[in-house]
């Protein structure tokens, strides 16, 4: 699908303000501006992240509250139960309360359900079955639990406290936990919705450790430092795909360092099984290597595996398990790859489909696993709302997933008589309903989305930072570029246009990727750089210019030695 580039253009006043008194290059003052860093304190703040510029955590609506009953827990040495989700953010929040608690001697266990078996969230069952026989007075749950209403309630009868910690959206449905701690819900004005479930969780250990050293808890146990826990503060951000700004940024940056430590034996063996070299520097080594083999189990086994990869002190155990994890990894890629070309056979074959702006699938058996990254895929190829639901014994479960500009949680809002439950976010969704209703509910959600964007333009669009001639591309601007890091949801990586591009020298490498020596044809001081260009089909004709790219520009590390790259994304 072909895409609309748009050509930012930030005030000039603004960019000559911050460009003079940061003593940054103008290109990299444009760039902040475009991320709508529009003041000098908030440049600096950005290029320079601290601790010190995060807000209160106290400020979270109904934190205090979770921290007093978590105190009373700990020292009467009641049984805490932490709940987690099966996805990588969960897995991260589940793991720092769990060290936490370790720690200070908490009488603590944890749990993550089966998504094929239990799927997602806190549920009546696993109050009745598992926490009242095994004892618990006290459940954490971490991700999740925004929409577990009627398990919360029947902990409530029988005596079971929750406190619920989490960041997907929250309805005004009353729910009867001891405690919400979500950045999201309506009555809270910390101003920290951007923060991922494991991001809730840190907060509260924040909060919690202020909470123990108030009462001298820490007299006979030295302190923990806090920062230890970023690593998987980073990870669990990262692969949750929240915006790397603000409070994201500062952890996801204090992660990365703790990262290079390779302190975790967990993280260490991970990062070796996925043939990557400390220190990470990059969030698509995160995103793209170490989290989906994290998420592996989950979709394919059991995501406990991966809380136990993160929890071992044992090197050896550790590379047993990412040697799993990696198995698990190359599963899932083999039963993905599998459902998405079915699906592209069976949308050729019905191409009426498309004319639609949403599209919903379902079928008998399709593995839930794997649904949200094949829906993801989906969503990014045909640019539109994309819902794909797994059938079995008379019930759909189904993962979601959207595109910028349209709210997903708000169009499966308008279709909640369609569906049993559902939860999530604007991008990303997971629902449950009557197989009966399927047809039902494509009806109406097709009609939601409609009415939400009658002035949208389906058009995925391209949007370009900076018009950047050959000219002007220096190793000191890579550097520059550099310091904008981490890239991801809320800051991405810059994108630049080049025009009248000569192509001096190309060649195919690997399977379908392009290397090329560029010039631009108007380049004065006659700068040629090397590019790659990865995924083309090598089949098309090439002519010996491009009229225009858009590209990204990094440094090439190979053999000790860094060379400037042009990454091409789009010709």
């Amino acid at each position: 699908m072909k895409k609309h580039w748009q050509i930012l253009q930030p005030d000039i006043d603004s960019v000559k303000k911050i460009s003079n008194a940061l003593k940054c290059n103008p290109i990299i003052a444009s760039i902040l501006i475009n991320r709508n860093i529009v003041s000098v304190e908030d440049a600096f703040d950005f290029l320079n992240p601290s601790f010190n510029n995060i807000r209160s955590p106290f400020s979270m609506k109904g934190i205090n509250t979770a921290v007093s009953r978590i105190y009373s827990a700990i020292i009467n040495n009641e049984k805490i139960l932490i709940f987690g989700d099966y996805d990588v953010d969960g897995i991260t929040a589940t793991t720092i309360l769990l060290e936490f608690f370790s720690y200070i001697g908490a009488n603590v266990d944890y749990y993550i359900p089966h998504r094929i078996k239990e799927g997602y969230g806190l549920q009546k069952n696993h109050i009745i079955d598992y926490a009242l026989p095994k004892g618990i007075n006290l459940i954490i749950t971490v991700d999740c639990g925004s929409s577990s209403y009627d398990a919360v309630k029947a902990a409530q009868n029988i005596g079971i406290d929750v406190i619920i910690t989490d960041h997907h959206r929250i309805t005004d449905r009353p729910l009867y936990a001891f405690a919400v701690v979500n950045p999201k819900r309506t009555d809270c004005t910390s101003g920290l919705d951007n923060l991922a479930g494991v991001g809730v969780a840190f907060y509260l250990l924040i909060c919690l450790r202020k909470h123990l050293r108030d009462n001298s808890f820490w007299h006979t146990l030295p302190e923990p430092n806090l920062k230890n826990f970023c690593d998987l503060v980073a990870l669990g951000t990262i692969a949750d795909m929240v915006p790397l700004v603000d409070e994201n940024r500062i952890l996801v940056n204090a992660g990365f360092e703790k990262i290079s430590t390779n302190k975790r034996n967990g993280m260490k063996a991970l990062i070796e099984e996925c043939k990557l070299k400390a220190p990470l520097t990059d969030t698509d080594d995160i995103a793209f290597k170490l989290a989906p083999r994290l998420n592996a189990p989950g979709r394919i086994d059991h995501a406990k595996t991966a809380v136990e990869l993160l929890t071992t002190k044992h090197l050896d155990i550790a590379k047993q398990i990412a040697q799993t994890l990696n198995k698990l990894n190359i599963q899932r890629q083999v039963i993905e790859k599998e459902l998405t070309d079915n699906i592209l056979f069976y949308l050729n074959k019905n191409p009426h489909l498309l004319q639609k702006k949403t599209l919903v699938l379902s079928n008998q058996g399709w593995h839930e696993g794997i649904l949200g990254i094949v829906a993801s895929r989906l969503a990014k190829r045909f640019f539109r709302p994309i819902v794909l639901i797994s059938t079995k014994d008379g019930i759909g479960k189904g993962s979601a997933r959207s595109v910028p500009g349209i709210d997903l949680y708000d169009g499966l809002m308008n279709c909640a008589t369609d569906l049993e439950n559902f939860g999530g976010h604007s991008m990303a969704a997971g629902l449950k309903l009557k197989a009966e209703n399927i047809n039902l509910f494509q009806e109406h959600f097709e009609k939601a989305i409609n009415n939400m964007t009658k002035k949208i333009n389906f058009e995925p669009i391209t949007t370009i930072d900076y018009e950047l001639d050959f000219d002007n591309i220096s190793d000191k601007l890579i550097d520059d570029l550099e310091d904008l890091k981490p890239f991801g949801s809320g800051n991405h990586e810059p994108l630049f246009m080049a025009k009248n591009v000569k192509i001096l020298y190309s060649k195919i490498v690997g399977k379908n990727h392009r290397s090329m020596l560029l010039k631009q044809n108007s380049n004065i001081k006659n700068k040629a750089f090397n590019a790659i260009h990865f995924n083309i089909d090598k089949n098309k004709p090439l002519n010996d210019r491009f009229d225009k790219i858009a590209f990204r520009l990094r440094w090439n590390h190979w053999n000790g030695t860094k060379k400037a790259q042009i990454i091409i994304e789009e010709t």
